[in-house]
């Protein structure tokens, strides 16, 4: 019998800085820590305590603060991206597929630790400015890129009459969270809107979204 295979130093063991049950343990422990304190007065130090691993297991993970918070960034940043994609990869049409998109950001903007994330960025933009880079950037994985794309094929198909997919993205963005983004951002929502107000937010949006770039306005846009 052939031997399992491992990504390690050595059968059975990952190598070092390489396990991902470890590195996922340290990354959810930085999350309560910065959650809690905020980037600046968090250490490393309440990180390991936290998350109860020694302070030389995160630094073989992880080589700063900033490294950490970083990768902590990324992580739930990717997860979201890839929930999106799954959303607009299974609609069967485009109106499904922007309500279904709609819906699932209303949701991360509300309920998700986003907007907290995003108040500690701001609150170090000026004096690290790659740590802020690495939230915003448009990687081809971004949910505004996605959309973008997604609206660029639907043109493409004849479901929409798009000139400018991008400026279509941010649009429908805004208009389908109605400013449930800078409203949570600046704590000007003291109670979340319930489940039945988000959908009739959405519902708005994607219709007057659709009554400008639907496919009957095909040639109306010169």
């Amino acid at each position: 019998m052939t031997p399992p295979s491992y990504p390690v130093a050595g059968v059975g063991r990952f190598a070092a800085g390489a396990d991902p049950v470890k590195r996922g343990q340290i990354l959810d422990g930085a999350k309560r820590v910065f959650m809690k304190l905020g980037y600046d007065a968090a250490s490393m130090n309440d990180v390991t305590r936290e998350a109860g691993v020694s302070k030389g297991t995160i630094y073989v993970y992880f080589q700063s603060k900033e490294d950490l918070f970083g990768a902590l960034v990324e992580r739930e940043k990717s997860a979201f991206d890839a929930a999106i994609r799954q959303i607009l990869e299974e609609s069967s049409h485009v109106e499904e597929g922007l309500r279904r998109y709609a819906l699932a950001h209303a949701h991360f903007i509300l309920d998700t630790e986003m907007i907290p994330t995003m108040r500690i960025l701001m609150g170090v933009l000026d004096r690290m400015p790659t740590l802020c880079q690495r939230f915003f950037a448009s990687s081809p994985t971004n949910i505004k890129v996605l959309l973008q794309d997604y609206i660029a094929a639907a043109n493409e198909k004849g479901e929409l009459s798009v000139e400018d997919s991008d400026l279509a993205a941010r649009q429908f963005i805004d208009m389908s969270t109605a400013g449930y983004f800078k409203k949570r951002l600046f704590n000007d929502l003291p109670v979340r809107p319930d489940d039945k107000e988000i959908e009739r937010v959405v519902e708005s949006g994607l219709r007057m979204f659709m009554n400008f770039y639907g496919p009957k306005n095909l040639g109306s846009q010169d």
